[in-house]
């Protein structure tokens, strides 16, 4: 099967739009693109970051130490805005080769109704896809993001922080809501958005920023 069909695939499967959904991502552009402000389109200016940083939750900005933004954008399925997603960087910023090698916070800002269980249920099957970890690890961490992802609705904003060799800790709108201690976990669950090959490769680039361009180079 070539990989075009594998991805067309996987596109179709996740009609639901959730987190990890196949759809058309709006890649960093002009002050305006992709429907969101221009300090979160693309690479925003250090003032503008400095200003977005102070709305992320305490204890995710201290494990950061400098939080700085790498990149954002919107996903899109069919035309419909499904969340904006905002990719934090530390004061080590960003490895596009490895980018799970050092610290960041994923934060998405949702755009509809969706269903805890079905978020956790997707991300299960991304992670599967994707071939990380094996089948007893796969369903610990299906069973962890079952009970912590919530229920959300339009405006809420789910935050992960990704600490390598650590947990990985999620919060709602600002509210820690627990994390997954298996440090395996964090590299798997990301790479959901992270991986090459992500069903949404145009909103990886946009959330890589700068580092995917120079990358490519």
């Amino acid at each position: 099967m070539t990989g075009s069909r594998t991805r067309a695939i996987a596109l179709a499967a996740l009609l639901a739009a959730l987190p990890q959904a196949g759809a058309l991502a709006d890649a960093p552009g002009p002050a305006g693109a992709a429907g969101l402000p221009a300090a979160v389109v693309g690479r925003a200016p250090a003032v503008a970051d400095a200003a977005a940083a102070a709305g992320l939750p305490e204890s995710a900005r201290a494990a950061l130490g400098a939080p700085s933004l790498a990149g954002a954008g919107t996903l899109r399925w069919f035309g419909f805005r499904v969340y904006d997603a905002q990719l934090w960087t530390g004061g080590e910023g960003l490895d596009p080769r490895d980018p799970t090698s050092r610290p960041f916070a994923l934060e998405l800002r949702y755009a509809r109704t969706l269903s805890g269980d079905a978020i956790a249920d997707r991300s299960a099957e991304e992670i599967a896809r994707l071939g990380r970890g094996d089948a007893e690890a796969r369903q610990a961490w299906h069973a962890a993001m079952r009970r912590l992802f919530p229920d959300v609705s339009e405006g809420d904003r789910i935050l992960g922080l990704h600490r390598p060799g650590g947990a990985a800790r999620f919060y709602l709108n600002g509210r820690l809501l627990g994390e997954v201690e298996d440090p395996r976990f964090g590299p798997a669950f990301f790479a959901i958005w992270l991986d090459p090959a992500t069903v949404a490769p145009a909103l990886r680039e946009a959330l890589l920023g700068p580092a995917a361009q120079a990358m490519s180079r």
